[in-house]
């Protein structure tokens, strides 16, 4: 299974249990997907490299 973030999406790619079961998990955590859109988008942020200008 695979879980490809972008700023805006979540793509989970695997079969269609394995992402029931993966979504059950982020249930769990998250009450709703912009909660865990910007978790994943915040905890991106603090492992980007700063921008050399």
């Amino acid at each position: 299974m695979k879980v490809y973030v972008d700023d805006k999406q979540i793509i989970l790619v695997g079969k269609a249990w394995e992402i029931r079961q993966k979504l059950r998990e982020y249930s769990h955590q998250f009450e709703y997907v912009q909660q865990w859109t910007a978790a994943i988008t915040k905890s991106i942020d603090l492992y980007k490299l700063p921008q050399k200008m």
